[in-house]
């Protein structure tokens, strides 16, 4: 999976329970994607252990992560 210094650097120390399996699950089944104005791709899919969503966003290429966190909004 790719990532960015920023997922790296800062999603990642700020959330330690996310997995990237999870972010990697997002993007191969998505239960939604959006397309954000900027360009960067939302992607959503329910993880049990969390019990809620996770929104996994990506670069302009749709495969690079740039952010995850859990999506205390999100509605199906």
């Amino acid at each position: 999976m790719k990532t960015t210094r920023y997922f790296e650097e800062q999603v990642l120390r700020k959330r330690p329970y996310i997995r990237r399996e999870w972010c990697e699950k997002a993007l191969r089944e998505p239960v939604r994607r959006e397309v954000q104005p900027d360009g960067r791709v939302r992607y959503w899919i329910f993880i049990p252990e969390l019990g809620r969503y996770l929104r996994a966003v990506t670069l302009e290429d749709g495969v690079t992560v740039h952010n995850a966190f859990p999506d205390r909004d999100f509605r199906r």
